[in-house]
């Protein structure tokens, strides 16, 4: 049992339907979202803007502890002495009469609690230290105060050796990373180098250490609404700092944070890839929204039952006259293009049945006359060649033969008069339009051989047929027409003209090529030969070219290739097939 089809009614009441209820969805869809966006949109940008100064107080406070590693970077006569390698009371005089108060002024140049270490090449320096209690935070008795170590002690610190360009000693960057105890008491540190600009040398390594609280202090929920929770992330999405609500649930998805039922604003943190995050709650826009999602979907199911029972009435009109129409084309589809019908009316239905009552009659009418025209224009144009071929040929062979009995060459004379009976024999073929390529060989052989009485030991003749390809078969005359175009316009009689015919199979294809070393071609005739439009020259070539087109297909023909002074080849390819 077949699978029951649609019919056109119902395909049509159910596109209608989809074509209906996309827009309706769509437009109620876009007003509830529009009006939902817009709320969204200008609380996002007022969290937006609040985010930014936040962002600008945190960036302010960087870039205060930038200033700060400047203060040492920069200073000429600090460089100095971290260079001078003098041992003994020099080291202690510029130790506690430079070093020292340079150190501590920087410290005291920042409101922010800092701890300093600045880690120095010149191992002459005398190590300025306090004792470290790891269980405690550096930073609870450490906060103003500074530090100063040889550099080797952190040399293959794997913080150290893992920063960007380490091999690079004049990197002049800025690392904000947590290192040593700062992840675990909640603090961030600023590394540099001090470099030696005049030498190209390092003379150091700075860290100022500060607690992540102290950056981000301005960081307030509470500046953003109720309810809402802000969190700041480093580079790997950890949570490092939030302000807010602890009924916020934040959920950790892969490497990304989500607040369920929660919208977000983020700002970045220039200078430390760390970002700040605002969640607010969604139920402070959907208040306001609710109204009109109300409204929008009471009009949209009440358009959309509209609609769908006006669908169902235009479809029912459209599809009994389209069902008329299939049964039409469903009999011209079987090849009875008698089939008529009838449509009371004068609309655009009565027109397309009138113009397929039309169609099926011209339909009928056209198959049956390129039918028999085809096949007429086929054999037109084989009698047409036919009857270039013959009158002329058969002139110029009779003269040949009154020459011969003329001059009383008796044997010549015999060999001339059945090859003629030989190539009309084979030409007539009892009108048969396919045959066997044999009987094309030995019909085309027997032109020759009335051409090599004729023309003596003027013409060169050889031949290399593969006897595979002589089962297979052909239209007829297709060799003969070059042989001959060879003989009546590459060559003027006086000198010598060598004469090859090829016959090869090739994949499944039949390749003929017919090659002389006569005159040639001018330029421009080969195009002039195949133009149906052209001059009236290479008749017999395009006839050849055009019928083995029209036989087999359009891949198959005739090709020529000539230069003037140096001769002509002639390519022939087509099928391999038998006619039966």
């Amino acid at each position: 049992m077949g699978r029951k089809s649609v019919t056109f009614g119902q395909k049509l009441v159910f596109s209608f339907l989809v074509f209906v209820l996309i827009p309706v969805v769509l437009i109620g869809y876009y007003a509830y979202t529009s009006t939902l966006n817009s709320v969204r949109e200008q609380i996002a940008s007022n969290i937006q803007g609040t985010l930014r100064q936040m962002k600008d107080n945190v960036a302010y406070t960087l870039e205060d502890l930038k200033r700060v590693s400047e203060l040492l970077y920069y200073d000429q006569k600090f460089q100095q002495y971290l260079r001078s390698y003098e041992e003994g009371w020099y080291s202690y005089e510029a130790t506690t009469n430079y070093l020292k108060p340079k150190l501590l002024g920087t410290m005291k140049s920042t409101g922010t609690p800092i701890w300093l270490s600045v880690y120095v090449a010149n191992d002459t320096l005398p190590e300025i230290y306090y004792s470290q209690d790891f269980d405690v935070n550096p930073l609870r008795f450490k906060a103003g105060q500074f530090e100063m170590y040889h550099l080797d002690r952190i040399a293959d610190r794997p913080w150290y050796m893992e920063l960007p360009d380490v091999a690079a000693k004049l990197d002049a960057s800025l690392y904000w990373r947590q290192i040593e105890t700062d992840a675990r008491f909640h603090n961030i540190s600023l590394l540099r180098r001090l470099n030696d600009e005049m030498r190209l040398d390092q003379l150091g390594f700075m860290r100022i250490t500060m607690r992540i609280g102290d950056l981000f202090k301005t960081i307030d929920a509470q500046k953003i609404g109720e309810a809402s929770y802000i969190a700041v992330f480093n580079e790997k999405r950890e949570l490092m700092h939030d302000s807010g609500t602890s009924s916020v649930q934040i959920q950790l998805q892969g490497d990304t944070m989500a607040a369920n039922g929660y919208f977000s604003v983020e700002e970045p943190v220039p200078g430390i890839g760390w970002s700040i995050v605002a969640y607010i709650p969604n139920r402070m826009i959907e208040k306001s929204a609710l109204k009109v999602r109300n409204l929008t979907l009471s009009v949209c199911v009440v358009s959309f039952l509209f609609l769908a029972l006006l669908s169902m009435v235009v479809s029912r009109y459209f599809s009994r006259r389209v069902t008329k129409i299939v049964s039409v084309l469903n009999a011209f589809r079987e090849g009875d293009f008698q089939r008529r019908t009838t449509y009371s009316g004068n609309d655009e239905f009565a027109h397309i049945f009138r113009a397929l009552n039309e169609m099926g009659h011209n339909t009928d009418k056209l198959i049956r006359e390129v039918y028999v025209s085809n096949l007429q224009k086929r054999e037109a144009e084989l009698a047409a060649l036919q009857a270039q071929i013959n009158p002329h040929f058969l002139y110029n062979t009779l003269s040949s033969i009154s020459r011969l009995a003329k001059f009383g060459e008796i044997g010549k004379l015999h060999e001339m008069v059945m090859a003629l009976a030989k190539f009309y024999r084979l030409t007539l073929n009892e009108g048969r339009i396919i045959i066997s390529i044999d009987n094309e060989w030995q019909q085309a052989k027997a032109y020759i051989d009335i051409q090599k009485i004729k023309h003596k030991d003027r013409l060169d003749f050889s031949c290399r047929i593969d006897e595979n390809i002589l089962e297979f078969d052909t239209i007829k005359l297709i060799l003969q027409p070059f042989i001959e175009n060879v003989l009546e316009h590459s060559w003027y009689g006086e000198d010598r003209i060598h004469l090859k015919v090829w016959g090869y199979s090739q994949d499944d294809s039949i390749v003929f090529q017919i090659i002389d070393d006569g005159i040639g071609m001018p330029p421009g005739k080969i195009s002039d030969i195949f133009d149906p439009n052209g001059i009236k020259v290479g008749y017999g070539i395009r006839n050849v070219d055009e019928r083995i087109k029209l036989q087999f297909g359009h891949q198959y023909g005739v090709s020529i290739c000539s230069r003037r002074g140096i001769g002509t080849a002639v390519r022939i390819v087509i099928p391999k097939f038998k006619g039966g």
